[in-house]
């Protein structure tokens, strides 16, 4: 149990330099920081590392630089395009459900009308009802799924080795 504390402070000590602590972890650590010397000395040599990569400058040349600046806008443009994109695939799929709801018991009406017209089995238009939901779910899935595949090879994105 002692060692389940001392593994969580590190991971706290990690992620407060990254992403920042809730109040409440921020507490805590600190207050194990004040019992435990061992893990106090580990937060002090990671904040020494962090302050010695602070002052360190990295002299990079010119072009290696426009690049990096090239490709970087480029993939903000990218995720820009894919937000929007997938703001549309949820609209979408909004509409569709709305439009689902709302047109169920229409659909049900006529499953029941057609299979006393044709005398088929009332379990086939049971079985038929959830599936006219879920084959275009599933159609929109392996869409998704396909393009997925296809692309990484696709984005015009190529590693260039410096």
């Amino acid at each position: 149990m002692k060692e389940d504390l001392h593994e969580r402070a590190q991971k706290l000590i990690d992620a407060w330099h990254v992403e920042g602590l809730a109040a409440n972890d921020r507490a805590w650590l600190e207050s194990h920081l004040e019992a435990c010397p061992v893990c106090a000395e580990r937060a002090q040599a990671t904040e020494r590392a962090l302050s010695s990569l602070r002052i360190t400058t990295a002299r990079v040349s010119a072009p290696l630089l426009a690049r990096t600046r090239q490709r970087v806008r480029l993939r903000a443009r990218e995720l820009r395009e894919h937000q929007a994109r997938m703001r549309g695939l949820w609209v979408a799929c909004a509409l569709s459900w709305l439009l689902g709801v709302l047109t169920a018991p229409l659909m049900w009406w006529a499953l029941q009308w057609l299979t006393r017209l044709t005398d088929l089995p009332k379990a086939l238009w049971l079985a038929a009802f959830p599936l006219l939901w879920t084959i275009p779910a599933a159609a929109v899935i392996a869409a998704l799924a396909w393009r997925r595949s296809r692309a990484p090879s696709e984005n015009g994105y190529t590693e260039e080795r410096v």
